[in-house]
């Protein structure tokens, strides 16, 4: 039987309260941006956001798609928003296959693709109509963001034109689509006036970012920028803060970013994909720049930018990979010998052309090559981490747990990198930027002692 609540929401009936509306939230950056953004019109339009499933007139749950355990997360969670809601509307990268969540979850209200923002807003408009007061519920400039106050994701683009193997992004989010560079900048001139401290350049394929405009001008500030990777970097590089570039391939323009690294106008920092070390596997793989010679790029980043660290992560058990390919992958590592790196053991991807490659390898052969490639990246990283004890370098505190804050440097991306613990850190906030002096280092993390604390975010 109907409770009087339960009854209300059925009929879109909102007499006393603005509506509400649940969200969860699931997959990678390029997700959250996508949530942020539908979270922003939802408070625009006067919907309040509510921490609670029964709470909730309606549920939007964003998900992943990517590989088969995020498909399995993200039907899971679907599944415990009809479970304790009822009314659910499903959005994201398994959206694109609407078949696969109506085949579990008949139930739910809507299912639209990734980064569907008007048909989100359509359906909850349908199922929840919008009680809204422009003089009670303001937006700030700057959005309603997921990530903490003093960092932000900033999308510069949709979709990916590369047709790896093993991945259907482009299937599910389409074609590269760049937002012009004006906007981008713009929006992160918002982010840093309301106090963030630090911008993460997220994309499918940030080096590519423009080509689909064909680099189209816009102005900024009364200076003209070509929508493209190095006057995204420059423009980006003007607002005082830390700038982030994930997902970059190693394509030969990404190398004018590297004299920015080194003037200190940008990170030294670049997130880039390798995936694997040999190129016979890269040419199964269909990965873009394979035939690059990436040793000799990374050399020559290095010589100019001495202080540049590397982020990648790689596939072990591809189809047909031989014990000599995966040999290649190991000295490949140890010669580019990168700063972060993360591992995935190969799995298919219903749609991926990967599927088809003959000779996949079997479940304990690719745990194992897991076990020997994870124990020699632990192993450079250690010695890498090494080198910096008894330096000072300059953090940025994420958290407190207790007496400790726990930072990162400018080596560390959010909740994908290592951390630097400041013991003792008393009258250290969230939001600060601290100096610190590094005691110790293990396989990941290092850990300082503060020197100095320096205003936090406003």
């Amino acid at each position: 039987m109907q409770s009087r609540a339960q009854h209300a929401r059925a009929q879109g009936i909102f007499l006393d309260r603005a509506p509400k509306v649940g969200f969860v939230s699931l997959g990678c950056p390029k997700a959250l941006v996508d949530s942020e953004r539908i979270l922003t019109r939802l408070r625009a339009e006067g919907y309040e956001i509510s921490p609670t499933y029964d709470a909730a007139d309606v549920v939007v749950v964003n998900t992943c798609g990517f590989i088969d355990a995020a498909v399995d997360e993200s039907l899971d969670a679907i599944g415990e928003a009809l479970e304790k809601n009822g009314r659910v509307i499903v959005t994201g990268c398994l959206g694109a296959r609407p078949e696969r969540i109506l085949a579990r979850h008949p139930r739910v209200l809507k299912v639209t693709g990734a980064h569907a923002y008007e048909e989100v807003m359509d359906a909850v408009h349908e199922h929840v109509p919008p009680r809204h007061d422009p003089f009670v519920h303001l937006v700030p400039p700057q959005g309603i963001r997921l990530t903490p106050r003093h960092y932000a994701y900033l999308k510069i683009s949709e979709g990916c034109n590369n047709r790896c193997s093993f991945c259907i992004i482009p299937s599910m989010r389409g074609r590269l689509a760049s937002r012009p560079i004006e906007e981008v900048l713009r929006e992160g001139e918002r982010l840093v006036d309301a106090g963030v401290r630090e911008l993460l350049v997220i994309s499918q394929d940030t080096s590519a970012y423009g080509a689909d405009l064909r680099y189209r001008a816009g102005t900024w500030r009364d200076r003209v920028y070509e929508t493209r990777f190095i006057d995204l970097a420059r423009g980006l590089g003007s607002l005082g803060v830390w700038v982030r570039l994930h997902y970059v391939y190693p394509y030969p323009h990404v190398d004018a970013v590297i004299p920015l690294m080194a003037e200190g106008r940008v990170l030294p920092y670049l997130d880039v994909p390798f995936q694997h070390g040999s190129p016979s596997v890269l040419r199964r793989m269909r990965r873009p720049a394979h035939a690059e010679d990436t040793l000799a790029r990374i050399g020559a980043w290095r010589e100019e930018c001495p202080e540049l660290v590397i982020r990648s992560t790689f596939i072990v058990g591809f189809p047909g990979e031989t014990e000599a390919e995966f040999s290649e992958l190991l000295e490949w590592l140890d010669a580019a010998q990168l700063d972060r790196v993360g591992c995935f053991k190969y799995s298919a991807v219903e749609g991926a052309a990967a599927n088809a490659l003959p000779n996949h390898v079997p479940a304990p052969l690719q745990e194992e090559r897991y076990a020997r490639f994870m124990e020699k990246a632990s192993a450079i990283s250690a010695a890498r981490l090494k080198r910096h004890v008894g330096a000072r370098m300059r953090v940025l505190v994420d958290a407190l747990d207790g007496g400790t804050a726990i930072a990162r440097s400018a080596a560390d991306a959010p909740e994908i990198d290592g951390v630097v613990r400041i013991a003792d850190a008393r009258g250290v906030a969230v939001g600060d930027w601290a100096d610190v002096s590094i005691v110790c280092a293990d396989a990941y993390d290092l850990s300082g002692r503060l020197v100095h604390a320096r205003a936090r975010a406003n």
